[in-house]
């Protein structure tokens, strides 16, 4: 008997790792260290610099979305998967300056670990910085989409937006980026492998609606398919 208990309570402190309990809600501060992922080393993150709102957290939600939903909100930089039974899974986020900013509804058509980045070409021709990767940058730790790109569609129409990974750990609750939802790399790792294709994403809060393709926009068109790995845009 004693011998099950102490199986039960190992299988128990398992699954609790990485989580602590405040109230009703369950915080993944501990969630945020080193970890190797398809032969990168993704470095800690400095998470006691992050606000505590914007760690990853299970809380109290009510909506009339089904449950793998996301609702992105843009005001209060946060972005939430509906869990049902009146919870979500909530990250924090940085979104796109004011003057890129929208909402709309969307649907995932394409996954990529750890995708390649095309700066446009008006920041080609203004920073030298981004020259060099005027044919696109490959996935690795200093690429701007990170780890992971869920690309948002309209139909079959690529909005050219995405929900991404970033290296910048201090952009997370700002304005930071134009016109993409940017997560840390250890949250979109997590919220890629909790949606697959066709997940609705709601966006909240910006003032203007998706633009037409090529205006504002950071990347090229993807040609919907199956998800695949840091495979080529």
């Amino acid at each position: 008997m004693r011998v099950k208990s102490l199986i039960l309570a190992a299988v128990m402190a398992t699954a609790l790792a990485g989580c602590s309990t405040i109230g009703n809600m369950r915080i993944f501060s501990d969630d945020y260290g080193p970890r190797t992922d398809a032969g990168y080393q993704l470095p800690r993150i400095p998470i006691s610099k992050v606000p505590r709102k914007y760690h990853r957290q299970i809380v109290s939600f009510e909506t009339n979305e089904k449950p793998g939903t996301i609702i992105v909100d843009t005001n209060e930089k946060f972005l939430y998967y509906v869990m049902g039974g009146g919870e979500a899974m909530r990250y924090g986020i940085g979104v796109g300056r004011q003057g890129f900013s929208w909402t709309g509804d969307a649907t995932i058509k394409v996954k990529q670990e750890w995708p390649k980045w095309f700066p446009p070409p008006e920041m080609v021709e203004r920073d030298p910085k981004a020259a060099p990767y005027a044919k696109g940058m490959d996935g690795g730790l200093d690429n701007p989409l990170g780890a992971r790109a869920l690309y948002l569609y309209q139909g079959n129409k690529d909005t050219l937006y995405r929900l991404h990974g970033t290296n910048e750990p201090a952009s997370i609750g700002h304005a930071v980026s134009s016109g993409c939802i940017r997560l840390l790399n250890q949250d979109i790792i997590d919220l890629y492998n909790r949606v697959p294709l066709e997940t609705k994403v709601i966006v909240l809060g910006g003032p203007e609606t998706l633009p037409p393709s090529g205006d504002g926009a950071l990347y090229p068109p993807v040609a919907v398919g199956p998800s695949s790995p840091a495979q080529p845009i």
